[in-house]
């Protein structure tokens, strides 16, 4: 698994992810991750290719790997491509994403 960010920079994400957009995260287990019964969601790792989420679903912990829409090489796409997944999760789920009415 490669990748062209620095451990402090997944940490950064990961704790953004966490702090602010937990919500988003679950969301885009339940819609794309293929955990639609998950309760909570903690992004656990960022790489080149995908995303990376510990899914709370029955109690437990779940791993789940959402892919990029290609891969990454620099930090800037990381945001685009968590919207671009957010809008989809929200799109598969019949949630109106925010912003959309």
């Amino acid at each position: 698994m490669s990748t062209p960010f620095t451990p402090e920079v997944v940490n950064a994400i990961k704790r953004h992810m966490n702090d602010d957009h937990s919500d988003d995260a679950l969301l885009i287990c339940k819609g794309l991750g293929g955990q639609p019964e998950a309760t909570g969601a903690t992004t656990t790792g960022v790489d080149a290719e995908a995303i990376e989420f510990a899914a709370v679903v029955g109690g437990r912990d779940v791993a789940v790997r959402v892919p990029w829409s290609t891969t990454l090489t620099e930090r800037a796409q990381v945001r685009r491509e968590v919207v671009r997944l957010y809008q989809e999760a929200c799109a598969a789920l019949g949630v109106p994403a925010r912003g959309e009415h």
